[in-house]
């Protein structure tokens, strides 16, 4: 399949879908209108396959997502459609029949779209290898030197420096920040000699942040521990009050991590209480960071098991996103309405509700979150969902859906348990061993 797709032959696509389906020429010709040495003609190749109408039927009739035969994808799906009705991931919300072999065709397929898409022609897999903290292990050692320092930093460039470190986040480039950010935190530590410690203490601490966010990606807990510590040191010295308090979600969620449930969520509820206090600050950019520490703490609530806590913080974060009306990005953070709803799924899952967990992530159209991590993000909750409620092929799909959007972000340690989990359904998931190789699970 992943030889026909690179060479974009649709005959031998449509034979391959049709023989996993279990359907003869005979019967899929009566299906379309055409006879069945018609059909053959064009599946090996010699008869083009060019009948817009044929191509449509057949995508239809073989579950085949249309652009692998070439055709457009629809203009805009109706209203009433949610998400899973998007090529590639079609049908993950619905009934899928009772068909067997026609899941295993679709499924066949999209594990090919993905192989092609994350390991290019060679399909040679992507590395699955942790990107290297070293840098910011031996900048918190006090260890680091960095070039970068040949001149004295300015407040634009170190504005910049952050800008990127916070869009490379966004981007799932683990790899990258991870090697360029112990450089650019020694940057904005120069630019507090220079004469400016404010904009100093608020650019150490943002990068700090996200050094935290990367640190708590890649599992290194206990880095993530000290990088929290240094952005709350660092807010604490003279940052903005929308810092200090990213500064103690990052606190919050290290706790966390550390199994420190009450206090995780003491922590964010109160640094939530404090900025809504502080008429100082922006009214958009204090309702999206407030909002942001509420969600954070439902998740916590919800990971301890405390489901009336959780829901009543979720309900404080769902005023805040009423009042900003869409989503807003503040200081590399996004919260809003979509923002809600993606928490709702990680909430509804952690308390073991697998069915209100889809039913919101129903309601969440993955293409239009701000991030790749948004939406890499997004696929994982649904596939954790799904395989609680032991759907394993729907989980396996959104897996793939994940690792589409950012194969960075699908090597993370939840996935590589998810998939050794799909392994013992290799005989039914197509590629599935090929999916846990490139995400690091076979070891």
């Amino acid at each position: 399949m992943r030889d026909a797709l690179a060479r974009q032959e649709a005959g031998a696509i449509v034979r391959l879908a049709r023989r996993a389906a279990d359907i003869t020429l005979a019967d899929l010709g009566r299906q379309v209108g055409y006879t069945a040495a018609s059909l053959s003609r064009m599946e090996r190749g010699k008869q083009p396959m060019r009948d817009v109408l044929l191509l449509r039927s057949l995508a239809v009739r073989l579950d085949i997502p249309p652009h692998l035969l070439g055709l457009a994808m629809p203009h805009r799906r109706a209203a009433s459609d949610g998400p899973g009705s998007r090529v590639g991931t079609q049908n993950l919300f619905h009934d899928e029949g009772d068909d067997p072999m026609r899941r295993r065709a679709l499924l066949a397929g999209l594990a090919g779209v993905t192989t092609g898409a994350v390991c290019g022609s060679s399909a040679v897999a992507h590395s699955a290898v942790k990107p290297s903290l070293s840098g910011m292990e031996d900048l918190l050692l006090h260890r680091y030197r960095s070039e970068v320092l040949g001149e004295d930093p300015r407040p634009s460039a170190v504005a910049a420096a952050v800008r990127a470190s916070q869009r490379d986040f966004g981007a799932c480039r683990y790899d990258v920040l991870a090697r360029v950010l112990p450089a650019r935190i020694l940057f904005a530590q120069a630019l507090g000699s220079q004469g400016h410690p404010e904009q100093a203490a608020t650019s150490v601490a943002e990068l700090y942040t996200t050094a935290t966010r990367l640190c708590i990606k890649l599992g290194e807990d206990g880095m993530a521990a000290v990088t929290a510590d240094r952005a709350l040191t660092a807010a604490l010295g003279g940052a903005d009050a929308l810092t200090v308090a990213e500064a103690y979600r990052m606190v919050s969620s290290v706790w966390r991590r550390q199994g420190h449930y009450a206090r995780a969520t003491d922590v964010a509820v109160t640094a939530a209480q404090q900025l809504a206090a502080d008429r100082g600050v922006d009214s958009t950019e204090r309702l999206s960071t407030q909002g942001n520490l509420y969600v954070t703490a439902a998740y916590t609530a919800a990971k301890q098991g405390d489901r009336h806590t959780a829901h009543a913080l979720v309900a404080e974060a769902e005023a805040a996103a009423g009042q900003l009306e869409r989503d807003e990005s503040v200081r590399g953070s996004v919260f809003g309405p979509s923002q809600v709803l993606l928490h709702q799924v990680s909430v509804s899952y952690l308390l073991g509700d697998a069915g209100q967990a889809i039913e919101h992530a129903r309601r969440v159209d993955a293409d239009a979150l701000p991030t790749t991590e948004r939406r890499a993000r997004y696929w994982i909750d649904v596939a954790r969902a799904f395989e609680q409620w032991n759907r394993p092929e729907r989980c396996y799909r959104a897996l793939l859906a994940a690792e589409r959007a950012a194969p960075q972000e699908a090597c993370r340690d939840s996935v590589r348990t998810m998939a050794v989990s799909l392994m013992r359904h290799d005989r039914t998931l197509p590629g599935v061993r090929s999916f846990a190789q490139r995400v690091g699970a076979l070891g």
